[in-house]
């Protein structure tokens, strides 16, 4: 026979010699969760589940209150009267109120849990959504390179510019003096203006110095359609009509 073991051999007994040490594995095993799992409610069967107990809490809130309340009437009651009876109902009051203030705790716990349930599944889903949409976006540019899209975005600005170029070179106008330069034509401008001044000033001192010309009155009589005489014959003509006036 062997002498009996201690303590601390039996924990270190391997697993297959003598069942403790086997047996002393399995216990720490459940104990600290390393036995097979059980399958636990999903999120929704656990927040039906709350809400179930939250309904029976929420009765029993009811009940404790109608006993709280009656406990008080009671008392009233009996008042001076019978003061044994109003203790006792005054005992009963107060360990109702101990047990609504414990189920109102209860509850709160309970609500707390629920929707931290609710919270919890619904970040799940939004982070299962954001993690489609970041798989759709990487599908979408699985094909692109972004050293390709900036070739791209270069060439589509060099064609811009090309077009632009395009556009100004269209609508210039084209014909004679294009070449000619603004800034001569404006001072050539200006020497013509300063000569017409110039001119005027002269024509109006002119103008001043000569004196005023008196044109002849337009005569009434028509002339003759005939042309006129010479001078001798005019001459011939006053001198007989003198002799005849005379």
């Amino acid at each position: 026979h062997h002498p009996p073991r201690s303590k601390a051999e039996v924990w270190r007994t391997p697993r297959g010699v003598g069942g403790i040490g086997e047996l002393a594995m399995s216990g720490l095993g459940r104990l600290f969760g390393k036995g097979k799992k059980e399958k636990g409610p999903i999120p929704e069967e656990a927040i039906q589940k709350l809400k179930e107990t939250e309904k029976i809490l929420i009765k029993k809130q009811e009940f404790l209150e109608q006993k709280i309340q009656q406990e008080l009437q009671t008392a009233k009651k009996y008042g001076t009267k019978n003061k044994r009876a109003a203790l006792q109902a005054l005992r009963r009051k107060k360990r109702f109120e101990q047990q609504l203030a414990q189920t109102d705790g209860t509850l709160s716990t309970l609500e707390f849990q629920r929707e931290a349930i609710e919270n919890a599944t619904t970040n799940a889903e939004v982070l299962r959504t954001m993690e489609l949409a970041a798989q759709g976006m990487k599908k979408a540019y699985q094909d692109m390179d972004i050293d390709k899209v900036d070739e791209l975005m270069t060439d589509i600005t060099e064609q811009q510019e090309v077009a632009q170029q395009i556009s100004d070179a269209i609508s210039r106008p084209m014909g004679f003096g294009d070449d000619v330069d603004e800034d001569e034509l404006l001072e050539e401008l200006e020497l013509l203006e300063q000569e017409e001044l110039a001119q005027e000033l002269l024509s109006v001192g002119d103008k001043e110095e000569e004196p005023p010309v008196k044109l002849p009155s337009v005569p009434s009589t028509h002339l003759p359609a005939e042309p006129a005489p010479k001078a001798d014959e005019d001459e011939e003509a006053l001198k007989q009509l003198a002799e005849w006036v005379s």
